[in-house]
């Protein structure tokens, strides 16, 4: 009997799910809804339905036999799509609308952490721009001013003088920048150190951890320009200890699984924490309810066991098996659409990246995200900020930023920009 998975999204991190998915033999056929046209070579199925349709999407599920969801972004899952399937007799690997809350609303996700005494920067909540102001005047910079809800990664200001946190919060409260999602604020300390990404295949209580990853969010070389949702990333990350990493595990990642058993909403699906390596230790910048993107593309092709059948053991009840590549280095590199974040000006040609000469068990492979079918000609245009992402596999960090850029500088990008330093901090 076949398998099929059905996988919701249409990005890098996506692409990168499904990708993975194929590589294993517990799955048969992968669809994605909607999918985009890059990831048709890969042999991803692509559905034209919006994610936003639940019922439509119930109603293929049941058509097609899919044995499975995977709910990859995180408008949906805090939307309940999980919570839907569940109730329509489809199995979906996600949180439901009430665990997803830790990404939905970072209020929720700081007083979580405040009952269970998990370490992350101090903080307040506002509602208003008066109030908010009066507290950045009186607490000084730096300081971070975070949007409460979703703001696709862009909702974060690390705001080094006081005049950039008093715009930042008039974009949010005076502009309505980030419309519902900027209804309220969370103001936090700044914390010095190396941030890096925790994720975790979690259930109930039980969790298995993968690689650590770091990526970066400013658009621009040497950490400059606005936030973004992620320029690129790699894995593993040297210059954060196995200590600290365990440390991690025990002082954030156990206590806040646990603690959502114990109140009521548990969690079930990839819990990602954003964390930085302090002098007092691991604290949680943020905490995402599903993949990051892009770490998830340079994570994932560090699996060397079946991503479907580990999956699947999560939702039969039984124990997983997650089996990774901890000795090479993986690097991807996303290349934007210029102008992005803020003045994104599509359109942009795509032209082949040529990976062929770097290929081996997992190679360099391209992964899609903003793309559409070019109607002039055979091909694809941009159509988003961040456009794909370029990823391989190599014995050293260095020979991994070698490979990449030498693609990359080797393609034409017209139209489109990428950072030149991906990985650079681990080499400091």
């Amino acid at each position: 009997m076949m398998t099929r998975v059905l996988v919701i999204g249409s990005g890098g991190r996506e692409h990168a799910i499904a990708h993975a998915l194929l590589r294993g033999q517990s799955v048969d056929e992968v669809y994605c809804a909607p999918g985009n046209p890059g990831m048709k070579d890969d042999g991803i199925i692509t559905v034209d339905l919006s994610v936003s349709n639940h019922s439509a999407l119930i109603d293929f599920a049941q058509d097609k036999g899919i044995n499975w969801v995977f709910v990859g972004p995180e408008n949906p899952l805090i939307e309940g799509m999980v919570d839907d399937f569940e109730v329509a007799g489809i199995r979906a690997f996600g949180p439901t609308r009430a665990a997803a809350q830790i990404e939905g609303s970072k209020t929720f996700a700081k007083e979580l952490m405040a009952r269970l005494n998990v370490p992350t920067a101090a903080y307040a909540s506002f509602d208003n721009y008066e109030d908010s102001v009066a507290y950045v005047r009186e607490q000084g910079a730096p300081i971070v001013i975070k949007a409460d809800g979703l703001a696709a990664g862009k909702g974060v200001t690390v705001a080094m003088d006081e005049e950039t946190a008093v715009q930042a919060l008039a974009d949010i409260f005076v502009d309505n920048r980030f419309g519902s999602a900027g209804s309220s604020v969370v103001i936090e300390e700044f914390l010095e150190g190396q941030e890096f990404s925790l994720m975790s295949f979690v259930r109930g209580d039980e969790f298995w951890t993968m690689p650590i990853s770091q990526d970066h969010k400013r658009a621009y070389d040497n950490d400059e320009g606005p936030n973004t949702g992620g320029m690129g990333a790699y894995s593993p990350v040297p210059q954060i200890p196995q200590t600290v990493v365990d440390e991690a595990i025990e002082t954030i990642v156990r206590p806040v699984t646990a603690g959502m058993v114990d109140e009521g909403t548990p969690f079930n699906g990839i819990l990602y924490a954003g964390l930085i390596a302090t002098a007092d230790g691991p604290k949680v910048i943020e905490f995402n309810a599903r993949f990051g993107d892009p770490e998830t593309e340079v994570v994932l092709p560090k699996l060397t066991s079946d991503l479907g059948a580990g999956i699947e053991a999560i939702l039969d009840g039984s124990e997983p098996v997650f089996e990774w590549d901890n000795e090479r280095t993986t690097l991807g590199v996303v290349v934007a659409s210029d102008g992005y974040p803020d003045n994104t000006k599509t359109g942009a040609a795509i032209h082949n990246f040529d990976c062929s000469a770097t290929a081996d068990s997992h190679g360099t492979h391209v992964y899609y995200a903003g793309v559409t079918e070019n109607d002039a000609e055979d091909g694809l245009i941009a159509s988003s900020g961040r456009v794909l992402l370029v990823q391989t596999t190599a014995d050293t960090l260095q020979e991994a930023r070698q490979i990449i850029y030498d693609i990359l500088d080797n393609t034409d990008t017209t139209g489109m920009f990428y950072r030149h330093d991906i990985g650079n901090k681990a080499l400091a």
